[in-house]
Formats: structure tokens, C-alpha cells, sequence
């Protein structure tokens, strides 16, 4: 699990007045939690970054290997020339592969004082964070691991949006609406 952690003074602020009014914040939580996964789960089909940045695309060789996995093929061979079906490899955004796992699986852990969103996935920090050649060692064969530098692409983090909405929702809360 991956923890990035936001504390905004704004938030910080408007989360200590709930605290003052409310025995139980846990109901905010969970509704903080709730919009935070969903507008996680629309930077995957935005393609950015909590800070609006677009995230870098694959490289042409990720996503032959990738359209090569897809069409019954294991490993590229030194050498050999993938047979990829026509437009295969048109459209793919990055950090959607065929499970969608990393923009599905993502989950909230809401307490009486914060929420945590975070996915549970062991690739979920090299997509966030990005991971130089060989960062992880060699295989058997002595290739390196990832096999090329992969480039931070976060999902996970306070939009300018998302820091709004989470204020409207502490609001609600407040009023008792």
C-alpha cells in the first residue's frame, strides 16, 4: 500500500471546526472518501494528475508489448517482430491496462478524525511515484527490472476541484444537511 499524504490548511482548518461541532466525523469521512475514489477513478479516463498535468503516454515499445500480450503472444524475442492486429494500439491511455484493475481497485479507510484513499495493488507506487531501469534488480536471464524507467503518472493526491468539494461536503456536514 502507498500512502501520500494532503494536508491543506484549508481542509486541516475546516476538518478541526467539524471535530468541534460533531461527536463523530465519520460520517464526513466516509463521504469525503467516497468523492475522493470516484475523482480518483476519473484521472484515469482523463489521463492527468491531481495537479491537472497530463500524465506522460507509454512508449511506443510499451504498448507494441502490451498489443503483442493482448493478440496470444508471451515475450518479444531479441530480434523478432511482433504481429500486432490493426489499431491495436490506437487510443490506449496510459495506466489502463486490460484489467483496469489500478483505476477500479481503489479504496477508502475512513476513522473519526481522516480518511485514507489508497489501492492495495504492489504496482500501485512505481504508477504514483515512477521507477528508474533496473530499480528492482535483474531477472534470471540478467535483464533489468522494470526493463525501462517508467515515468511517475499520480493518481492519487487533492485536486483545486477536489479540495472544494471536499470543503462543500465538511459544509454539509456543519449545517447538518
Amino acid at each position: 500500500m502507498i500512502t501520500v499524504k494532503i494536508n491543506t490548511g484549508e481542509v486541516k482548518a475546516a476538518v478541526k471546526r467539524l471535530a468541534g461541532r460533531c461527536e463523530n466525523l465519520r460520517p464526513a469521512m466516509e463521504d469525503i472518501g467516497e468523492y475522493m475514489i470516484e475523482a480518483t477513478r476519473q484521472r484515469f479516463v482523463s489521463g492527468t494528475a491531481p495537479d491537472g498535468s497530463a500524465w506522460k503516454q507509454n512508449r511506443p515499445a510499451t504498448l507494441v508489448a502490451q498489443a503483442y500480450r493482448k493478440a496470444g503472444g508471451t515475450v518479444l524475442r531479441k530480434g523478432e517482430k511482433a504481429k500486432i492486429p490493426g489499431g491495436a494500439l490506437a487510443g490506449k491511455k496510459p495506466l489502463v491496462g486490460e484489467s483496469k484493475r489500478l483505476s477500479t481497485e481503489i479504496s477508502q479507510r475512513p476513522s473519526s478524525s481522516r480518511v485514507e484513499i489508497f489501492s492495495s495493488l504492489e504496482y500501485a507506487a512505481v504508477q504514483q511515484f515512477g521507477a528508474a531501469k533496473g530499480a528492482f534488480g535483474k531477472t534470471r536471464r540478467g535483464a533489468p527490472i522494470p526493463w525501462g524507467t517508467i515515468p511517475p503518472r499520480p493518481f492519487l493526491g487533492l485536486s483545486d476541484k477536489d479540495k472544494k468539494e471536499v470543503l462543500d461536503i465538511i459544509g454539509e456536514h456543519l449545517s447538518g444537511s
